[in-house]
């Protein structure tokens, strides 16, 4: 594995004169959108070369003509016609489906990519990404969740480094700048949703708006959705195994409502390193771009005088049962995480369209990591049929409507 805070391990990281050249897997998402407006406040380091969408064909053609990149792809090949038409006056390739959003990420013209697709679909383009020798800014926390082992194999043998952009990772990386002492303790930070203080009779009343309504962070539905249900902190801490090398029991999970400290380590002797800040994305993603250097900003600045309190809690995971099905599965290792994120995708939908109540999701869960086939050293082939087989486990677990 590649140890991050070493910065003389990957000197090819440092900026050169010419401008970075950014793909953008998911340039219409939360992660994208905002990558984009720290493109659009350093014109001159970065250019948006290549941009990416699943569905939203009409914000992705007006992200291009905004970015002018050498090429868009779109996911869903049914938009496909009306993405070109939408962009026939402009020199700017537009492609479509999964295979093509592989074949962009290996152009010899893009420095780096920024894997900001959400779920499953983010992890055969980030696998081919690194196969062609890009450096990869991580928002696509699911590629580790599901193949932590195998994308670190792969990091090692094409000698390319991942920088963390999940505002927690991001916070490790920072504290391990310069280190050279082994890692003690991760403390991965959670701001607890907006059911942290709900009784479980509460939470079986829960619905998608409610849960929609995040205290703290802007993001998609589909991390939203998770991060209430803290499944999204427990893919967070299976994410930090494989980026950190360090062993489940020394991550440790602590509800910090505020979300000031974004994570922190805990070192042999005692100490702490954490890092700080207000809730937004826009800095860790340009710290990914920018790597070893940090760039001036017009973001907003951390208020010391309006801070209060800072508090900390115990995660409370009987009410929040997913939590503790992600330890679980990464203790169990193979393809069990793969088994509870395919599983998680298909409750998270259910759930968005009504289909699932909120307690429903961890038992849907659970039940479909007891049923699908396990695999302890799984290739990436293995992966695939995993994640099929345990999507429609979870399908079929659903109640009838």
């Amino acid at each position: 594995m590649l140890r991050f805070h070493r910065n003389e391990q990957i000197p090819y990281m440092r900026q050169e004169q010419r401008k970075k050249q950014i793909a953008i897997l998911g340039s219409t998402g939360s992660i994208g959108t905002q990558a984009l407006q720290v493109i659009a406040e350093h014109p001159d380091r970065f250019e948006a070369r290549i941009l990416t969408a699943n569905n939203r064909w009409e914000l992705l053609a007006q992200q291009a003509r905004q970015f002018k990149p050498a090429a868009v792809v779109i996911a869903n090949e049914d938009h496909y016609p009306t993405l070109r038409q939408a962009l026939s006056d402009l020199p700017i390739a537009v492609y479509a489906g999964a295979d093509a959003l592989c074949q962009v990420v290996e152009s010899a013209e893009v420095d780096m990519v920024l894997t900001a697709m959400v779920g499953f679909a983010g992890l055969p383009p980030t696998i081919a990404a690194i196969r062609a020798g890009k450096p990869i800014a991580l928002a696509n926390k699911e590629t580790m969740v599901v193949a932590g082992e195998l994308i670190n194999g792969l990091c090692r043998e094409h000698g390319v480094p991942i920088l963390p952009v999940d505002s927690e990772h991001s916070a490790i990386f920072q504290s391990l700048m310069g280190e050279v002492s082994p890692i003690d303790k991760i403390i991965l930070t959670a701001s607890g949703g907006p059911f942290r203080t709900f009784t479980r009779e509460q939470l079986a009343d829960v619905t998608p708006a409610m849960a929609l309504r995040h205290p703290n962070w802007d993001m998609g539905a589909k991390i939203t959705i998770d991060s209430a249900s803290m499944m999204n902190k427990g893919f967070e801490v299976i994410e930090a195994k494989w980026l950190f090398n360090v062993e489940p029991e020394r991550i440790q999970v602590v509800v910090h409502p505020q979300s000031v400290v974004h994570s922190a380590v805990q070192f042999a002797d005692g100490a702490v390193k954490a890092q700080l800040g207000v809730p937004d994305m826009r800095v860790p993603i340009q710290l990914a771009f920018s790597f070893p250097e940090r760039l001036q900003s017009s973001f907003e600045r951390l208020d010391w005088f309006s801070m209060h309190d800072l508090t900390f809690e115990r995660p409370d995971t009987e009410r929040f049962r997913c939590l503790a099905l992600a330890y679980e599965a990464l203790h169990q290792g193979g393809n069990a995480p793969c088994i509870v994120n395919a599983a998680n995708e298909i409750v998270n939908r259910a759930f968005l369209e009504e289909r699932c109540a909120f307690l429903e999701m961890p038992a849907i869960i659970e039940r479909t990591l007891q049923q699908t086939s396990f695999i302890k050293q799984p290739t990436y082939e293995d992966y695939l049929a995993t994640d099929a087989e345990a999507r429609r486990i979870a399908a079929s677990l659903l109640s009838p409507q």
